[in-house]
């Protein structure tokens, strides 16, 4: 596939080490207005950096945005012309819906977008998809991509916004658990090189058990609550200072956030 990804910053190169670790491209394109910033790259067999998007949509079939949504229209502007039915445009934009990239160019157009998370970058990212009438005939496209980078999920357009905060923003999430669990082992003695390393495996473990299991989480922690025991009197002391509570109020917040920025 040739791939260009218009927009490398933080997500977009992240994306891009996914697909080169991979070896998922035939050519791999990456914009970005500092060309010189990511030169590195091009050590790659086949990745090409540029400046000129105008280049990157005229050799690719793929395109991949990853640009900052008061970015994407004025991008979508300059290429619309060079557009041909070999294109499939992805759009990792938030908040920017399929029928507002119609209004630019063309609801002949492919078009999916994609909600991928950083860890894209290590191929473990949860993707989640959607696409406009004429896309649902290349959204088995965007799966192939994300699937070897992760898994991917194809979702209703109206989830989209859930599944930003879910996935994206949920990165963050598990990453200041996992900080907190750290903390609490060096308290109990461990320095903090060894207490990342057992907060990290242990939540892999977790994740991947109910992976692998397809249970429920509650019956996983069945198997390590007994009566009277430890593990059930942390659990009790956590709940009791709003461990679930602060979660489930916290992704709340984020969902309120990303839809009044949508509506702006």
């Amino acid at each position: 596939m040739k791939i260009a990804i218009l927009g490398a910053g933080n997500l977009g190169l992240s994306i891009a080490k996914g697909l080169i670790v991979n070896n998922a491209f035939t050519t791999l394109y990456l914009t970005k207005r500092k060309p010189e910033d990511i030169k590195n790259y091009e050590k790659y067999p086949k990745v090409h950096v540029t400046e000129d998007n105008k280049e990157a949509v005229d050799q690719s079939d793929i395109l991949i945005f990853a640009v900052q949504p008061t970015q994407l229209e004025g991008i979508l502007e300059e290429i619309k012309d060079l557009l041909t039915e070999k294109h499939v445009i992805i759009s990792t934009v938030t908040g920017f819906k399929t029928g507002r990239i119609e209004s630019i160019v063309g609801e002949e157009q492919f078009i999916v977008r994609a909600m991928p998370n950083t860890a894209i970058a290590v191929g473990k990212s949860m993707t989640c998809l959607c696409s406009n009438e004429k896309g649902q005939k290349r959204v088995a496209i965007a799966s192939a991509i994300f699937n070897r980078l992760g898994t991917s999920m194809v979702i209703p357009e109206n989830k989209m916004q859930a599944a930003t905060v879910i996935c994206a923003s949920g990165i963050a999430f598990w990453m200041r658990l996992i900080r907190a669990t750290t903390q609490s082992a060096v308290q109990l003695g461990f320095d903090a090189k060894d207490a990342q390393e057992l907060s990290m495996q242990t939540c892999l473990g977790a994740a991947s058990l109910l992976i692998e299991s397809g249970k429920h989480p509650e019956e996983e922690i069945d198997k390590v609550t007994t009566p009277m025991g430890c593990t059930i009197e942390g659990l009790n002391e956590m709940e009791h200072h709003g461990l679930s509570s602060s979660l489930i109020r916290g992704m709340q917040a984020s969902f309120k956030k990303i839809n009044n920025i949508t509506e702006k």
